[in-house]
Protein backbone atom coordinates (compact mmCIF):
# COMPACT_ATOMS: atom_id res chain seq x y z
CA UNK A 1 0.00 0.00 0.00
CA UNK A 2 1.33 3.74 -1.18
CA UNK A 3 1.73 6.26 1.09
CA UNK A 4 -1.49 8.16 -0.07
CA UNK A 5 -3.22 5.22 -0.03
CA UNK A 6 -2.11 4.88 4.18
CA UNK A 7 -3.28 8.20 4.63
CA UNK A 8 -6.71 8.46 2.51
CA UNK A 9 -7.46 5.13 5.04
CA UNK A 10 -6.35 6.43 7.71
CA UNK A 11 -9.07 9.14 7.13
CA UNK A 12 -12.40 7.23 7.06
CA UNK A 13 -14.02 8.32 10.03
CA UNK A 14 -16.02 5.35 11.04
CA UNK A 15 -15.32 2.63 14.15
CA UNK A 16 -14.95 -0.84 13.43
CA UNK A 17 -17.95 -2.69 12.29
CA UNK A 18 -18.48 -6.00 14.48
CA UNK A 19 -21.59 -7.53 15.06
CA UNK A 20 -22.76 -10.02 17.56
CA UNK A 21 -22.32 -13.39 16.54
CA UNK A 22 -25.01 -16.19 18.36
CA UNK A 23 -24.18 -19.67 19.75
CA UNK A 24 -26.09 -22.21 21.57
CA UNK A 25 -25.31 -21.94 25.38
CA UNK A 26 -23.40 -17.89 25.05
CA UNK A 27 -24.04 -16.38 27.98
CA UNK A 28 -25.49 -12.32 27.08
CA UNK A 29 -25.20 -9.53 29.16
CA UNK A 30 -26.31 -5.76 28.75
CA UNK A 31 -22.69 -4.32 27.31
CA UNK A 32 -23.67 -6.95 24.93
CA UNK A 33 -27.09 -6.09 23.09
CA UNK A 34 -25.78 -2.39 23.70
CA UNK A 35 -23.00 -2.92 21.58
CA UNK A 36 -25.22 -5.24 18.99
CA UNK A 37 -27.32 -1.82 19.02
CA UNK A 38 -24.70 0.74 18.64
CA UNK A 39 -23.95 -1.85 15.39
CA UNK A 40 -26.61 -1.13 13.59
CA UNK A 41 -27.04 2.70 14.78
CA UNK A 42 -23.70 3.12 12.91
CA UNK A 43 -24.62 1.24 9.95
CA UNK A 44 -27.44 3.38 9.39
CA UNK A 45 -25.21 7.13 9.79
CA UNK A 46 -22.68 5.71 7.53
CA UNK A 47 -25.19 4.98 4.86
CA UNK A 48 -26.93 8.15 5.53
CA UNK A 49 -24.16 10.69 5.70
CA UNK A 50 -22.28 8.43 2.96
CA UNK A 51 -24.91 7.97 0.21
CA UNK A 52 -27.10 11.16 1.03
CA UNK A 53 -25.41 13.56 2.96
CA UNK A 54 -26.60 15.92 5.44
CA UNK A 55 -28.48 18.97 6.36
CA UNK A 56 -32.22 20.00 6.03
CA UNK A 57 -35.12 17.50 4.73
CA UNK A 58 -38.10 19.90 4.96
CA UNK A 59 -39.50 22.29 7.70
CA UNK A 60 -37.28 23.70 10.80
CA UNK A 61 -38.17 27.13 9.23
CA UNK A 62 -37.31 29.96 11.92
CA UNK A 63 -40.19 32.46 12.53
CA UNK A 64 -41.45 35.39 14.91
CA UNK A 65 -43.36 34.09 17.32
CA UNK A 66 -46.84 34.73 18.38
CA UNK A 67 -46.55 36.22 22.33
CA UNK A 68 -49.00 33.41 24.27
CA UNK A 69 -46.40 30.85 23.77
CA UNK A 70 -44.44 29.29 26.02
CA UNK A 71 -40.26 29.26 25.79
CA UNK A 72 -38.61 25.90 24.07
CA UNK A 73 -35.77 25.27 26.84
CA UNK A 74 -32.62 26.67 24.71
CA UNK A 75 -30.65 22.85 25.95
CA UNK A 76 -33.07 20.42 25.74
CA UNK A 77 -35.89 20.90 23.44
CA UNK A 78 -38.60 19.11 23.15
CA UNK A 79 -38.76 18.33 27.13
CA UNK A 80 -42.25 17.68 28.25
CA UNK A 81 -40.43 13.94 29.39
CA UNK A 82 -38.45 15.80 32.70
CA UNK A 83 -41.58 16.54 34.39
CA UNK A 84 -43.48 13.18 33.46
CA UNK A 85 -39.65 11.62 34.47
CA UNK A 86 -40.12 13.91 38.17
CA UNK A 87 -43.63 12.37 38.67
CA UNK A 88 -42.88 8.98 38.55
CA UNK A 89 -39.41 9.69 40.55
CA UNK A 90 -41.94 11.25 42.96
CA UNK A 91 -40.32 14.21 42.63
CA UNK A 92 -43.15 16.21 40.71
CA UNK A 93 -44.34 18.05 43.88
CA UNK A 94 -41.24 19.24 45.44
CA UNK A 95 -39.49 20.30 42.14
CA UNK A 96 -43.12 22.11 41.12
CA UNK A 97 -42.80 24.22 44.58
CA UNK A 98 -39.43 24.64 43.88
CA UNK A 99 -40.13 26.17 40.36
CA UNK A 100 -42.69 28.57 42.01
CA UNK A 101 -40.75 29.97 44.48
CA UNK A 102 -37.95 30.78 42.30
CA UNK A 103 -40.19 32.59 40.31
CA UNK A 104 -41.75 34.33 42.67
CA UNK A 105 -38.32 35.26 43.95
CA UNK A 106 -37.22 36.46 40.82
CA UNK A 107 -40.05 38.49 39.70
CA UNK A 108 -39.94 40.55 43.56
CA UNK A 109 -36.11 41.00 42.75
CA UNK A 110 -37.05 42.52 39.64
CA UNK A 111 -39.74 45.03 41.00
CA UNK A 112 -37.53 46.34 43.45
CA UNK A 113 -34.51 46.85 41.14
CA UNK A 114 -36.90 47.98 38.21
CA UNK A 115 -35.71 45.76 35.43
CA UNK A 116 -38.07 44.32 33.33
CA UNK A 117 -39.93 40.65 35.07
CA UNK A 118 -38.79 37.47 32.85
CA UNK A 119 -41.91 37.07 32.17
CA UNK A 120 -42.78 40.09 30.28
CA UNK A 121 -44.34 39.02 26.52
CA UNK A 122 -42.41 41.57 24.96
CA UNK A 123 -39.07 39.51 24.19
CA UNK A 124 -37.44 38.56 21.28
CA UNK A 125 -38.37 35.21 20.55
CA UNK A 126 -38.68 33.00 17.49
CA UNK A 127 -40.32 29.87 16.69
CA UNK A 128 -38.67 26.49 14.73
CA UNK A 129 -41.27 25.21 12.84
CA UNK A 130 -42.01 21.21 12.70
CA UNK A 131 -39.42 19.47 10.56
CA UNK A 132 -36.74 16.80 10.08
CA UNK A 133 -32.46 16.91 9.31
CA UNK A 134 -29.75 14.97 9.40
CA UNK A 135 -26.65 16.51 11.01
CA UNK A 136 -22.94 15.59 9.58
CA UNK A 137 -22.31 12.61 11.75
CA UNK A 138 -25.71 10.56 9.80
CA UNK A 139 -28.18 11.17 12.72
CA UNK A 140 -31.98 12.20 12.26
CA UNK A 141 -33.02 15.29 14.02
CA UNK A 142 -36.13 15.27 14.46
CA UNK A 143 -38.75 18.86 15.59
CA UNK A 144 -42.15 17.08 16.22
CA UNK A 145 -44.19 19.95 17.72
CA UNK A 146 -42.37 22.74 16.73
CA UNK A 147 -40.44 25.07 19.84
CA UNK A 148 -40.05 28.58 20.62
CA UNK A 149 -37.17 30.23 21.75
CA UNK A 150 -36.22 33.31 24.00
CA UNK A 151 -33.04 34.37 21.94
CA UNK A 152 -32.09 36.18 24.98
CA UNK A 153 -32.34 33.61 27.79
CA UNK A 154 -30.74 31.02 24.98
CA UNK A 155 -27.57 33.07 24.17
CA UNK A 156 -24.41 32.34 26.40
CA UNK A 157 -23.88 35.21 28.84
CA UNK A 158 -20.67 36.23 27.29
CA UNK A 159 -22.16 36.54 23.84
CA UNK A 160 -25.02 39.10 24.65
CA UNK A 161 -22.97 42.10 23.46
CA UNK A 162 -23.60 41.47 19.71
CA UNK A 163 -27.33 42.30 18.01
CA UNK A 164 -26.92 39.29 15.13
CA UNK A 165 -28.01 35.90 16.57
CA UNK A 166 -27.43 32.67 14.68
CA UNK A 167 -30.31 29.66 15.55
CA UNK A 168 -29.49 26.12 15.00
CA UNK A 169 -30.61 22.94 16.47
CA UNK A 170 -28.21 19.73 17.49
CA UNK A 171 -28.87 16.41 17.61
CA UNK A 172 -29.03 14.48 21.47
CA UNK A 173 -30.11 11.90 23.98
CA UNK A 174 -31.37 11.59 27.24
CA UNK A 175 -31.97 8.83 29.70
CA UNK A 176 -36.23 8.12 30.05
CA UNK A 177 -38.67 5.90 32.01
CA UNK A 178 -37.12 4.77 35.51
CA UNK A 179 -37.22 0.67 35.77
CA UNK A 180 -36.35 -0.68 39.03
CA UNK A 181 -33.46 -3.40 38.41
CA UNK A 182 -34.33 -7.41 39.49
CA UNK A 183 -30.77 -8.33 39.63
CA UNK A 184 -27.31 -6.78 40.55
CA UNK A 185 -24.86 -6.04 38.46
CA UNK A 186 -22.00 -9.09 39.23
CA UNK A 187 -19.08 -6.71 39.00
CA UNK A 188 -20.16 -3.35 40.08
CA UNK A 189 -22.96 -1.87 42.01
CA UNK A 190 -26.38 -0.97 40.47
CA UNK A 191 -28.50 1.96 41.65
CA UNK A 192 -31.85 0.60 43.09
CA UNK A 193 -33.96 2.38 39.93
CA UNK A 194 -32.16 3.13 36.37
CA UNK A 195 -33.13 4.52 32.86
CA UNK A 196 -35.05 1.55 31.10
CA UNK A 197 -34.87 3.98 27.53
CA UNK A 198 -32.88 6.77 25.65
CA UNK A 199 -35.16 9.40 23.77
CA UNK A 200 -33.21 10.49 21.04
CA UNK A 201 -34.26 14.24 20.96
CA UNK A 202 -32.43 17.78 19.87
CA UNK A 203 -31.28 20.74 21.99
CA UNK A 204 -31.12 24.47 20.38
CA UNK A 205 -28.33 26.24 20.20
CA UNK A 206 -28.01 29.96 19.74
CA UNK A 207 -24.91 32.30 19.12
CA UNK A 208 -23.64 35.69 18.97
CA UNK A 209 -20.42 34.37 17.06
CA UNK A 210 -20.23 33.73 13.46
CA UNK A 211 -20.49 29.85 12.81
CA UNK A 212 -17.68 28.18 11.31
CA UNK A 213 -18.34 26.84 7.29
CA UNK A 214 -18.02 23.24 6.41
CA UNK A 215 -15.15 23.79 3.58
CA UNK A 216 -14.81 19.43 2.95
CA UNK A 217 -14.81 18.73 -0.37
CA UNK A 218 -15.85 15.31 0.46
CA UNK A 219 -18.36 14.84 3.99
CA UNK A 220 -18.20 11.08 3.74
CA UNK A 221 -15.19 9.79 4.67
CA UNK A 222 -13.54 13.14 6.44
CA UNK A 223 -14.42 13.05 10.21
CA UNK A 224 -17.23 15.51 11.22
CA UNK A 225 -16.49 18.65 13.05
CA UNK A 226 -19.38 21.17 13.41
CA UNK A 227 -22.47 19.11 14.62
CA UNK A 228 -24.66 21.89 15.19
CA UNK A 229 -27.19 22.78 11.68
CA UNK A 230 -27.51 26.30 11.53
CA UNK A 231 -31.14 27.09 10.32
CA UNK A 232 -31.04 31.20 10.41
CA UNK A 233 -29.27 34.55 11.32
CA UNK A 234 -30.76 37.07 13.18
CA UNK A 235 -30.03 40.80 12.57
CA UNK A 236 -30.87 43.74 14.66
CA UNK A 237 -32.02 41.55 17.67
CA UNK A 238 -33.39 43.39 20.32
CA UNK A 239 -34.21 41.48 23.73
CA UNK A 240 -37.08 43.74 24.72
CA UNK A 241 -38.75 43.73 21.14
CA UNK A 242 -40.17 41.13 19.07
CA UNK A 243 -38.40 39.40 16.03
CA UNK A 244 -39.33 41.42 12.68
CA UNK A 245 -39.74 38.54 9.28
CA UNK A 246 -37.75 40.81 7.90
CA UNK A 247 -35.06 39.89 9.60
CA UNK A 248 -34.47 36.61 9.75
CA UNK A 249 -32.44 34.73 7.04
CA UNK A 250 -33.10 31.65 6.34
CA UNK A 251 -30.47 31.40 3.56
CA UNK A 252 -27.26 30.15 5.80
CA UNK A 253 -29.12 26.83 6.13
CA UNK A 254 -27.26 23.99 4.87
CA UNK A 255 -29.74 21.72 2.05
CA UNK A 256 -29.87 17.97 2.48
CA UNK A 257 -27.48 16.25 0.44
CA UNK A 258 -24.22 15.01 -0.18
CA UNK A 259 -22.76 18.38 -1.03
CA UNK A 260 -23.52 22.24 -1.00
CA UNK A 261 -23.67 23.21 -5.18
CA UNK A 262 -22.31 26.56 -5.79
CA UNK A 263 -24.60 28.55 -7.61
CA UNK A 264 -25.05 32.15 -8.77
CA UNK A 265 -26.68 34.50 -6.63
CA UNK A 266 -26.59 37.57 -8.55
CA UNK A 267 -26.74 39.63 -11.86
CA UNK A 268 -26.06 43.59 -12.21
CA UNK A 269 -28.78 43.43 -14.78
CA UNK A 270 -32.59 43.32 -14.50
CA UNK A 271 -33.68 39.81 -16.48
CA UNK A 272 -36.71 40.37 -19.43
CA UNK A 273 -36.32 44.19 -19.06
CA UNK A 274 -36.08 46.93 -21.58
CA UNK A 275 -33.12 49.22 -21.49
CA UNK A 276 -32.72 52.24 -23.75
CA UNK A 277 -29.76 52.43 -26.17
CA UNK A 278 -27.65 54.23 -23.86
CA UNK A 279 -28.24 51.74 -21.07
CA UNK A 280 -27.33 48.57 -22.37
CA UNK A 281 -23.95 50.57 -23.41
CA UNK A 282 -23.45 51.96 -20.24
CA UNK A 283 -24.20 47.93 -18.84
CA UNK A 284 -22.13 46.01 -21.39
CA UNK A 285 -19.06 48.69 -20.95
CA UNK A 286 -18.88 49.41 -24.65
CA UNK A 287 -17.23 52.55 -24.00
CA UNK A 288 -16.69 52.29 -20.07
CA UNK A 289 -13.46 50.16 -18.88
CA UNK A 290 -15.50 49.63 -15.24
CA UNK A 291 -18.11 48.34 -16.66
CA UNK A 292 -19.84 45.54 -17.84
CA UNK A 293 -21.90 42.38 -16.75
CA UNK A 294 -21.10 40.81 -13.43
CA UNK A 295 -22.52 37.53 -12.39
CA UNK A 296 -21.83 36.64 -8.49
CA UNK A 297 -21.55 33.07 -6.35
CA UNK A 298 -22.41 31.86 -3.57
CA UNK A 299 -18.93 30.63 -3.12
CA UNK A 300 -15.50 30.91 -4.34
CA UNK A 301 -14.73 29.65 -7.98
CA UNK A 302 -11.42 28.97 -9.71
CA UNK A 303 -10.51 32.08 -11.90
CA UNK A 304 -8.32 29.83 -14.30
CA UNK A 305 -12.30 28.37 -15.54
CA UNK A 306 -13.17 31.66 -16.92
CA UNK A 307 -11.99 31.25 -20.10
CA UNK A 308 -13.00 32.23 -23.55
CA UNK A 309 -16.23 31.13 -24.76
CA UNK A 310 -17.91 30.61 -21.19
CA UNK A 311 -19.62 33.57 -21.79
CA UNK A 312 -20.73 34.86 -24.60
CA UNK A 313 -22.87 37.14 -25.92
CA UNK A 314 -25.46 37.11 -28.55
CA UNK A 315 -27.63 40.03 -30.66
CA UNK A 316 -30.41 39.17 -31.77
CA UNK A 317 -31.70 42.27 -34.10
CA UNK A 318 -35.41 43.19 -34.31
CA UNK A 319 -37.67 42.46 -36.76
CA UNK A 320 -40.16 39.69 -37.47
CA UNK A 321 -39.57 36.03 -39.46
CA UNK A 322 -36.91 35.95 -41.75
CA UNK A 323 -35.86 39.57 -41.80
CA UNK A 324 -34.40 39.00 -38.23
CA UNK A 325 -31.05 38.04 -38.17
CA UNK A 326 -28.14 37.33 -35.39
CA UNK A 327 -24.97 38.33 -35.09
CA UNK A 328 -21.74 37.49 -31.97
CA UNK A 329 -20.86 40.37 -29.89
CA UNK A 330 -17.05 40.17 -28.35
CA UNK A 331 -16.26 40.82 -25.22
CA UNK A 332 -13.70 39.80 -22.45
CA UNK A 333 -13.29 38.76 -19.04
CA UNK A 334 -11.86 42.03 -17.08
CA UNK A 335 -9.11 40.84 -14.91
CA UNK A 336 -10.14 39.60 -11.06
CA UNK A 337 -8.88 41.67 -7.91
CA UNK A 338 -5.57 41.25 -7.31
CA UNK A 339 -6.74 39.56 -3.48
CA UNK A 340 -8.75 37.19 -5.25
CA UNK A 341 -5.85 35.53 -6.90
CA UNK A 342 -6.55 31.51 -7.25
CA UNK A 343 -10.24 32.26 -6.42
CA UNK A 344 -13.09 34.99 -6.75
CA UNK A 345 -16.65 35.23 -5.93
CA UNK A 346 -17.67 36.80 -9.07
CA UNK A 347 -16.66 37.86 -12.44
CA UNK A 348 -17.20 40.58 -14.69
CA UNK A 349 -17.55 40.48 -18.62
CA UNK A 350 -17.83 43.79 -20.73
CA UNK A 351 -17.93 44.39 -24.61
CA UNK A 352 -14.53 45.04 -26.33
CA UNK A 353 -16.09 45.27 -29.84
CA UNK A 354 -17.71 48.71 -31.34
CA UNK A 355 -20.72 47.15 -32.97
CA UNK A 356 -24.16 48.78 -31.50
CA UNK A 357 -27.53 48.19 -30.58
CA UNK A 358 -30.80 49.39 -32.40
CA UNK A 359 -33.72 49.59 -31.47
CA UNK A 360 -35.89 46.42 -30.87
CA UNK A 361 -32.78 44.21 -30.79
CA UNK A 362 -32.57 41.37 -27.62
CA UNK A 363 -29.29 40.55 -26.04
CA UNK A 364 -28.65 37.00 -25.17
CA UNK A 365 -26.63 36.39 -22.62
CA UNK A 366 -25.12 32.89 -22.00
CA UNK A 367 -22.88 31.43 -19.57
CA UNK A 368 -21.61 27.94 -19.62
CA UNK A 369 -21.96 27.25 -15.75
CA UNK A 370 -20.60 23.48 -16.22
CA UNK A 371 -17.11 24.99 -17.12
CA UNK A 372 -16.77 26.83 -14.02
CA UNK A 373 -15.32 24.77 -11.27
CA UNK A 374 -15.56 25.80 -7.59
CA UNK A 375 -13.01 24.64 -4.81
CA UNK A 376 -13.55 21.23 -4.95
CA UNK A 377 -13.59 21.41 -8.81
CA UNK A 378 -17.27 20.72 -9.48
CA UNK A 379 -19.32 22.49 -11.64
CA UNK A 380 -21.32 25.78 -10.82
CA UNK A 381 -25.08 25.05 -11.03
CA UNK A 382 -26.17 27.34 -13.60
CA UNK A 383 -29.15 26.89 -14.95
CA UNK A 384 -31.65 29.79 -14.69
CA UNK A 385 -34.92 28.30 -12.90
CA UNK A 386 -37.46 30.70 -14.09
CA UNK A 387 -35.42 33.32 -14.82
CA UNK A 388 -35.67 34.52 -10.80
CA UNK A 389 -32.06 35.09 -9.84
CA UNK A 390 -31.92 38.73 -8.16
CA UNK A 391 -30.37 41.49 -9.21
CA UNK A 392 -27.05 42.45 -7.45
CA UNK A 393 -28.18 45.93 -6.97
CA UNK A 394 -30.79 45.47 -4.09
CA UNK A 395 -32.02 49.15 -4.29
CA UNK A 396 -33.17 48.80 -7.93
CA UNK A 397 -36.33 50.23 -8.60
CA UNK A 398 -37.42 47.78 -11.21
CA UNK A 399 -37.60 44.08 -11.52
CA UNK A 400 -39.24 41.72 -13.50
CA UNK A 401 -43.28 40.97 -12.60
CA UNK A 402 -43.11 37.23 -12.08
CA UNK A 403 -46.65 36.59 -10.34
CA UNK A 404 -46.57 33.89 -7.98
CA UNK A 405 -43.65 32.01 -6.82
CA UNK A 406 -42.00 34.54 -4.36
CA UNK A 407 -39.61 31.78 -2.92
CA UNK A 408 -37.73 28.50 -4.08
CA UNK A 409 -39.62 25.28 -3.93
CA UNK A 410 -37.48 24.92 -0.65
CA UNK A 411 -39.83 27.75 0.84
CA UNK A 412 -36.34 29.47 1.65
CA UNK A 413 -35.38 32.72 -0.82
CA UNK A 414 -33.91 34.19 -2.49
CA UNK A 415 -33.71 32.57 -5.69
CA UNK A 416 -30.76 31.47 -6.85
CA UNK A 417 -29.56 29.77 -10.07
CA UNK A 418 -29.78 26.00 -9.79
CA UNK A 419 -31.73 22.39 -9.64
CA UNK A 420 -29.24 20.81 -7.74
CA UNK A 421 -27.69 18.75 -10.54
CA UNK A 422 -24.72 20.59 -10.94
CA UNK A 423 -23.17 22.47 -14.18
CA UNK A 424 -25.79 23.30 -17.30
CA UNK A 425 -26.12 26.68 -19.10
CA UNK A 426 -27.24 29.74 -17.71
CA UNK A 427 -29.40 31.73 -19.80
CA UNK A 428 -30.72 35.60 -18.84
CA UNK A 429 -31.77 38.27 -21.65
CA UNK A 430 -33.03 41.79 -21.83
CA UNK A 431 -34.02 44.20 -24.69
CA UNK A 432 -32.99 47.22 -26.44
CA UNK A 433 -35.81 50.71 -27.29
CA UNK A 434 -34.60 53.59 -28.36
CA UNK A 435 -35.37 56.54 -25.72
Amino acid sequence: MTETETSRTEEFDAPPLRRLRYFHGQMLGARDFQREQGYYREKLRLRMRCLLGYGVVCGLHVEPAPRDEDDCPPDAAEEPARAEQAEQAGQSEQAEQAEQAEQAGQSEQAERSGAEPEHTGRRAKVKITPGLAVDCDGNEVVVRGGCVIDLWKALPPHERDTDTVWVGIEYAERPVEPTRAVYNDACADTSDCEFGWTEECYKVRVTGCEPPVDERCDTCCSRCEHKVLWLARIDCVDRHEPVRRDRIHMNVRRPFGRHLPTVITGINWIHGHTYTIDEAKALLGTQDEDGGLVVRFSADVRSDTLQPGVVELQVIEGGSGRNASTWYMGGTFAEPDAECGEFTRQFRYRQTTRETLQDGDRVLITVRAAFILDRCCRPVDGTHVGGRVPTIDADATLSAAYGGCDLPPSGIGPWTSGTGAGGDVFESWFFVKER
